[in-house]
């Protein structure tokens, strides 16, 4: 019996959402997702047309009641990083044995890592490279690298085409975007694989380890000047960084006697000067 807590329903958390919770061994579910369906959505989700309108995390539970009537499934239909759920989402976190991340906003990522991290949760994360070329699946566990730590290691982005060089003559002009949406093919290969990574970890032991490795790159496409090759696999093993401001261990402040000493040697220092 598994409690997993999870943020993000889009069109690649559906995907580990519908994976996992095929395992009779996930007997809670803890959704967190406050977006509605929009027809953009359409092309790369499980949902119909007709379904427009409604709440991601209502028709994920929708979806998941088909085959596991018996889910316990509990909805937070706030953004992650909202005040008025953080308590809730605490509980929840604390409860839970495995967390899941499947968003792509980097704030709503950092602090999904510092709550894993107070309550000492594992948790996964997926993430799908710009225009679908290929995508990285994370593997986090108490006291090993934070976010941050993987973060700074990785090149989680690639510039696979320039952007519009802005018009400087016009300061309040249209800002143009240069935007490479992924494919609903690719962005299904890299959430299946966190969805084994997930599962992986659910099961524990030595499987669940997964030998070490922290994160996964799965090259989909050959890009020039990025990836040499399609379909290849590159496994890494990051540690945490020494000086990383956010899982280091904070130092230990003196004690009152060490205090002591330090001001008895600055006087007497000062007595002989």
């Amino acid at each position: 019996m598994a409690h997993v807590i999870q943020v993000g329903a889009g069109s690649g958390g559906m995907v580990v959402l519908d994976l996992i919770c095929r395992d009779p061994r996930l007997t809670a579910l803890t959704l967190i997702e406050p977006d509605v369906y929009k027809p953009h959505n359409i092309d790369r989700h499980y949902f119909p047309s007709d379904r427009v309108g409604r709440l991601k995390a209502e028709l994920a539970r929708d979806w998941l009641r088909q085959f596991r009537p018996d889910l316990s499934i509990t909805l937070l239909t706030n953004d992650l990083t909202d005040p008025a759920i953080q308590a809730t989402v605490e509980e929840a976190v604390a409860a839970a044995d495995l967390g899941v991340c499947a968003v792509d906003n980097e704030p709503a990522k950092y602090h999904w890592d510092a709550m894993m991290r107070r309550h000492r949760k594992p948790w996964t994360l997926g993430e799908v490279l710009s225009g679908g070329i290929g995508g990285f699946v994370h593997r986090f566990v108490p006291d090993g690298p934070c976010y941050g730590c993987v973060a700074s290691f990785l090149k989680r982005s690639v510039e696979t085409e320039r952007p519009v060089t802005p018009d400087y003559s016009q300061p309040g002009g249209p800002v143009h975007e240069v935007t490479i949406p992924a494919s609903k093919a690719s962005i299904q290969a890299i959430a299946s694989l966190h969805a084994v990574a997930t599962l992986q970890m659910l099961r524990g032991g030595e499987e669940g380890k997964g030998d070490g490795v922290t994160s996964v790159l799965l090259t989909l496409e050959r890009v020039a000047d990025v990836f040499d090759e399609a379909f290849r696999t590159y496994r890494f093993r990051i540690p945490r960084l020494e000086n990383c401001l956010i899982c280091q261990p904070p130092p230990v402040p003196p004690s009152s006697e060490d205090l002591d000493a330090q001001l008895a040697q600055a006087l007497a220092r000062l007595g002989d000067a």
